[in-house]
């Protein structure tokens, strides 16, 4: 999307939203056939702007905006039927969801089906389901759709995952049987079960759940090189407050 253009009635959720002189704002916001892109949204922060109170994270958008540089220009928003608020701890997790976005994906980068993966996150934050599960399958779907995908189809040697036999996964190798891997090998233990419970997107077993946290933040902080992430941070403050 380097040429100038004009886009209309883009599906979008707003990432984040930074000031912008007095009255303006810069909100990144992650659409559905343009990826994640950076607009000026002109005179937002006015009491009497139509953009006011549309700008807001959470929030299904129809977005139109125009321009050929880094940020292009917002012409008009709307909401694609209003949603209740997140709250909470679901609040964090949303948080977390976008800052993975801001810090994984390149501008103009398109990927509707990470577009409808975040989507259907929000939506099962905002029906407040079991968390973990709802973070899991996105990150495995952010992973896959960027190029970065777990690997799910059998052991390095090309065998099926078997229950209760330990596997190794090492990164940029994926799982292998801990009597193939050599001891000096850095990676992620995991039972057979679990990576066979991942492979079903299931997530009912407690070890699974357990076991696929790790693996997926070990992987996530390899492919963001070390960043820090400050939502998860504050997930971890949350979590050992209750213990």
């Amino acid at each position: 999307m380097s040429l100038k253009q004009r886009v209309a009635q883009q599906p979008a959720w707003v990432l984040h939203t930074l000031p912008w002189r007095e009255t303006s704002l810069i909100v990144e916001v992650f659409t559905r056939d343009h990826g994640r892109i950076a607009l000026v949204a002109k005179g937002a922060r006015r009491p009497m702007s139509e953009l006011r109170g549309v700008l807001m994270a959470f929030q299904p958008l129809l977005l139109d905006f125009s321009g050929g540089g880094e940020v292009k220009t917002l012409t008009r928003g709307e909401w694609r039927g209003a949603q209740a608020l997140l709250t909470g701890r679901a609040l964090l997790c949303g948080y977390y969801l976008n800052e993975l976005l801001l810090k994984l994906t390149a501008r103009e980068d398109s990927h509707p089906a990470l577009f409808d993966a975040y989507e259907s996150a929000v939506n099962a934050l905002r029906r407040e389901e079991n968390l973990p599960p709802v973070l899991r399958r996105f990150e495995l779907a952010l992973l896959r759709e960027l190029g970065y995908g777990v690997m799910l189809d059998a052991d390095g040697s090309g065998q099926p995952f078997q229950p209760g036999k330990p596997y190794l996964y090492v990164i940029e190798r994926g799982p292998l049987a801990c009597s193939a891997a050599q001891e000096a090998v850095d990676g992620v233990r995991l039972d057979g079960q679990t990576l066979i419970d991942l492979a079903a997107d299931d997530f009912s077993r407690t070890e699974t759940l357990q076991e696929a946290g790790h693996l997926l933040r070990v992987l996530i902080h390899h492919h963001l090189g070390g960043q820090p992430l400050q939502s998860r941070r504050v997930l971890n403050e949350l979590r050992s407050s209750f213990n």
